[in-house]
């Protein structure tokens, strides 16, 4: 079986590798998709964060005539962009840089999607944009998973969302300032929203173990997708680098964060490192976790694999391996 591992919606880069580069080159990009790979990641959706548009026309064609090559291509059925249709708020907008965003428009999301050939698969939008509404049922129209992320909505902005057809949240309880109002709030809106499935990054740093408990508790096992939002720093050791334009900081236990503004900057594990750190932290069973991090994400975007996905090698505590 050629595929082993799990899937990953949210992947940003691998060891010093960023999907957002404006120096991504086709090399790096193939070394950085065979690694994620061997590390345990079975099907990845490569993500693109909020970038100059120069980036954007660089870079979509050239993950696009990557991914199509037959070493990649039953890995790897599309794109994640991860804006540029954000919440410019501070704390919302979390490292995205604010300058590049943009307004929701059916002829921007066009744009982009004719820059890889229509791969993207998901589209991240904060809801109480300019123009959401008709982004959001245009992308759908277009066969686009539309999610929820960065974003200050309220409720009735997160509703209208889901009207238009957005399905998913983008590691819910993250993409938040540090003070929110304690009842009025993004986290609780899209929890409380049964028609979005959440994403969240179990990985012991961006969300406590109690508040992942609540999640999946509210939620429901069915309607839950863990995600690494693994960064470029990804696979990386503990020490200081330069990423999203500051300095961040990888401590021992795997937290990666901004040194001046304190915010998480994406993290540094992958989805196999992600699993098993759910699995220690929340003590589920292996059949949960493959719920959570093969079948519900596959189910998210309509995707099937021919003869399924195969298990990875365990060490001797039970916890997965790279293949």
């Amino acid at each position: 079986m050629s595929l082993r591992g799990f899937v990953d919606l949210q992947v940003n880069g691998y060891k010093g590798i960023s999907f957002s580069s404006s120096k991504l080159s086709e090399a790096e990009a193939e070394t950085a998709l065979r690694g994620l790979i061997a590390d345990g990641t079975a099907i990845l959706l490569p993500t693109v964060v909020t970038a100059a548009q120069a980036v954007y026309e660089s870079n979509l064609p050239l993950l696009a005539k990557v991914i199509a090559r037959p070493e990649f291509a039953e890995h790897i059925p599309g794109l994640h962009l991860e804006g540029p249709f954000l919440s410019r708020k501070e704390g919302s907008a979390g490292v995205h840089n604010p300058a590049w965003m943009q307004d929701g428009t059916p002829a921007a999301v066009d744009r982009l999607q004719e820059l890889c050939g229509g791969r993207v698969r998901i589209l991240t939008v904060a809801p109480e944009i300019e123009g959401s509404v008709a982004l959001i049922r245009h992308a759908r129209k277009s066969g686009i998973v539309v999610s929820i992320g960065h974003s200050a909505a309220d409720e009735q902005d997160i509703a209208a969302a889901c009207e238009a057809g957005a399905t998913w949240l983008t590691h819910l309880g993250n993409g938040l300032p540090h003070q929110i109002n304690r009842h009025r709030n993004p986290l609780f809106s899209g929890l409380a929203e049964d028609r979005l499935c959440a994403g969240v990054i179990g990985d012991g740093h961006h969300l406590p173990w109690s508040l992942l408990k609540i999640i999946l508790r509210v939620k429901g096992l069915d309607n839950c997708t863990l995600v690494s939002d693994a960064s470029s720093l990804a696979g990386m050791p503990p020490g200081k680098y330069e990423c999203f334009g500051g300095q961040v900081v990888i401590e021992p236990s795997g937290r990666l964060y901004n040194l001046q503004s304190g915010y998480l900057s994406g993290s540094a594990f992958t989805v196999r490192q992600v699993v098993n750190a759910t699995r220690a932290g929340l003590g589920l069973d292996d059949a949960t976790l493959h719920r959570l991090a093969v079948a519900n994400p596959l189910r998210l975007i309509g995707h099937t694999v021919p003869g399924g996905i195969g298990e990875l090698p365990r060490a001797a505590d039970g916890s997965w391996l790279p293949i």
